[in-house]
């Protein structure tokens, strides 16, 4: 009997979410939580819920300037080490992005491990801004080289973060947030008071801060005070922003 040899695993792009427009001008690209360590192939709807939340907002409110949203589906659920194959991952939906719909800006929107995959793959020459929510990312290591943050140059970035999240550590998001200020002044950090890492609390403001910022980076639209003051303030101030009660409602 012949010998099968197993199939090559292959990241994919979801579809688009809601009705794709006839003419897209700006791409989100949506990247979902992950393990550390992980060679299992990664469960879809429950892994994706978050983003998918997010990508309906965000769809809601840029489909008439041509904005679609598509979910990236991983080859690994994990990171697995020097193999980043997350990152990975998101570079190549980013080169997908360009095949398809050509030359047109893409934000990196992700959560968890998918927002250090976001802030990884951000030097890709079609992306322009990065938003990483409650990212995880590695205790620092002096052994070790740190996180790079070089890539980002010349990108918005926007990180957000539970202050009592027990599973992706806040000061380190705060750390890598001021080392890539140093170099990048389009860098800025929302803290959500309270707030655990699924950002359940304040889910309404953290969608209401992510649309405020994608519509702005993808499409010119005039940032929030909050926002355009977050990018102003020098460090600390702008990487340690409280995010208010009740940002983004309708007056």
């Amino acid at each position: 009997m012949a010998h099968q040899a197993t199939p090559v695993r292959r990241a994919r792009l979801g579809r688009a979410i809601g009705p794709e427009p006839t003419a897209v001008s700006g791409v989100v690209l949506l990247l979902p939580g992950g393990d550390e360590v992980s060679h299992r192939k990664p469960t879809t709807l429950l892994a994706t819920s978050y983003v998918r939340t997010l990508g309906r907002r965000l769809v809601r409110a840029g489909r008439g300037e041509g904005l679609a949203a598509h979910v990236v589906h991983y080859r690994f659920r994990g990171w697995n080490g020097n193999d980043a194959n997350l990152a990975s991952d998101a570079s190549w939906a980013a080169d997908e992005v360009v095949r398809r719909y050509g030359d047109v800006p893409v934000c990196l929107a992700g959560i968890g491990m998918g927002g250090r995959a976001a802030l990884h793959a951000g030097g890709h020459e079609a992306v322009n801004s990065v938003l990483a929510i409650a990212p995880w990312l590695p205790e620092e290591d002096l052994a070790a080289s740190p996180e790079p943050v070089k890539q980002l140059g010349g990108r918005r970035v926007l990180v957000v973060h539970g202050t009592n999240d027990e599973v992706s550590d806040p000061e380190l998001s705060f750390r890598l947030a001021a080392r890539a200020k140093k170099a990048n002044r389009d860098v800025c950090r929302f803290e959500v008071h309270s707030d655990r890492h699924g950002l359940h609390q304040h889910r309404n403001e953290v969608l209401a801060l992510a649309e405020d910022f994608v519509m702005g980076v993808l499409f010119g639209r005039a940032f929030s005070r909050p926002v355009a003051d977050a990018f102003a303030a020098p460090p600390p101030l702008g990487l340690r922003m409280p995010l208010a009660s009740g940002f983004g409602q309708r007056r």
